[in-house]
């Protein structure tokens, strides 16, 4: 049922660990960094509503949510593997321009697919299963993003392919991991559609019968009209998860922009507009090495999440996660080594898989099936609302208040992840299986 978010985790860790280091090689300042990957959250906070609504609507031969997340992994195809080779429409527009737009469809293409896979896990799972199901789901999801983040890496170290290229190119190693990613995001994909039945409308109903919540008093309305008495009707347990939201995706947003020239200045010493030296490319591949760690931590994790869970509450559990991910993402600072940096990883991986399963189980069971696909995609404003603010400010403070430093951006996030823990005692998780046993 999950397999494919293997496949899509796979390239969005491509993605993440890699978008800034191409960026940079096409011209970008760090600065302006983060006003290009704007077009990520600002992608998701449009595209995921919209196909939440459809997909609440949708029944073809492929079901509900399948046709959805197959059309996700076409279009974020084409993005992975015309991405790192935007040099070749240097005729049209600058590189930056080009890999800036792959970027927007890559990520529009992502949002597409992740949404309605999280409302599969939803639909077709009780109350008492949905932590596990969003555990496995956050496993398979680690594992990809380990493959996706060492990829470079080991194409480099493995079979000798450079990691280097002429300034203002991206180096062989990168394009042939973003067309690996490509081809198995595609091959995942296909195996959960083709291997994962879906329950019918009529089913569904009968389901939901079973299952009153507060936004049943919704009044009926099809198209737009719907989605905002939908957003009005919002569950009182999402408005209170927005706020954990925000401090949590404000601190990642922050991690994946800046990690690449962090490490490059802060660990390699190099000066921040050094974009194509042989040190620049080794410290860009060391930052998929502990992106990947992080996920691996993050895969082992997701394991241990229903047990504890079980014992000391879903609360308590994503509390002291993300309190740990703080706590590594500031440790960042003092490392001596890059070495170092993988304990830091290390934190950074507890609170990642907590963050990819823990707010969707508790939010899980404040809404009605047949508005899964919906608020799934509603609850994406609260992901998406703090990376575009980020996105917005980030640059200029980094600029201005940080003297260019953008080690001070990842200590930022440090610190939003801690106050994202503390946030989440004013959320109430009615349905939490430690509370009901």
């Amino acid at each position: 049922m999950s397999f494919g978010f293997l496949g899509i985790q796979m390239g969005f860790a491509l993605q993440n660990a890699n978008a800034s280091r191409i960026l940079q090689i096409f011209g970008a300042n760090v600065e302006e960094l983060s006003w290009f990957w704007i077009v990520a959250p600002l992608t998701g906070m449009i595209v995921q509503p919209i196909i939440g609504h459809y997909s609440d609507r949708t029944w073809t031969k492929l079901g509900r949510r399948r046709p959805y997340f197959l059309t996700g992994a076409i279009l974020a195809s084409i993005g992975l593997i015309l991405m790192p080779q935007a040099d070749m429409f240097i005729a049209f527009l600058p590189a930056l321009w080009v890999g800036a737009g792959f970027l927007m469809i890559m990520d529009a293409s992502f949002n597409i697919a992740m949404e309605p896979f999280r409302a599969l896990v939803a639909d077709k799972l009780p109350g008492d299963q949905t932590t596990l199901g969003f555990s496995i789901q956050t496993v398979l999801i680690g594992i990809g993003a380990v493959i996706g983040s060492w990829l470079p890496w080991a194409i480099t170290n493995w079979f000798g392919v450079a990691n280097t290229a002429e300034p203002g190119t991206v180096p062989p190693s990168l394009i042939i991991s973003f067309i690996c990613g490509a081809v198995v995001l595609i091959g995942t994909i296909l195996i959960t559609v083709f291997t994962t039945k879906e329950y019918s409308p009529e089913e569904t109903a009968a389901f939901e019968e079973e299952r009153e919540t507060e936004v049943e008093t919704a009044v009926k309305r099809k198209g737009f009209g719907q989605v905002l008495e939908d957003i009005a009707a919002m569950p009182t347990t999402m408005k209170q998860l927005g706020l954990v939201q925000f401090f949590s995706w404000f601190a990642l947003f922050g991690m994946w922009v800046y990690t690449t020239p962090a490490i490059a200045h802060h660990i390699w010493k190099l000066p921040i507009d050094d974009t194509s030296s042989q040190a620049y490319q080794d410290a860009g591949d060391w930052v998929g090495i502990i992106f990947g760690f992080y996920n691996l931590v993050s895969a082992i994790y997701a394991f241990l999440l229903p047990s504890i869970a079980a014992k000391i509450g879903r609360k308590s559990t994503h509390a002291v996660s993300l309190i740990i991910g703080g706590l590594g993402l500031i440790s960042m600072y003092f490392s001596p080594n890059k070495y170092w940096l993988i304990g830091s990883m290390f934190g950074v991986g507890i609170a990642w898989a907590s963050i990819l399963a823990m707010p969707y189980a508790i939010l899980a069971g404040s809404i009605p099936l047949k508005k899964m696909g919906i608020y799934m995609g509603l609850f994406n404003f609260f992901i998406v609302l703090p990376q575009i603010i980020n996105a917005i400010i980030g640059g200029p403070i980094v600029k201005s208040l940080y003297g260019g430093n953008p080690m001070f951006a990842i200590i930022t996030s440090g610190v939003f992840m801690i106050l994202a823990a503390f946030t989440l005692r004013f959320v109430k998780d009615k349905d939490d299986p430690a509370l009901t046993a």
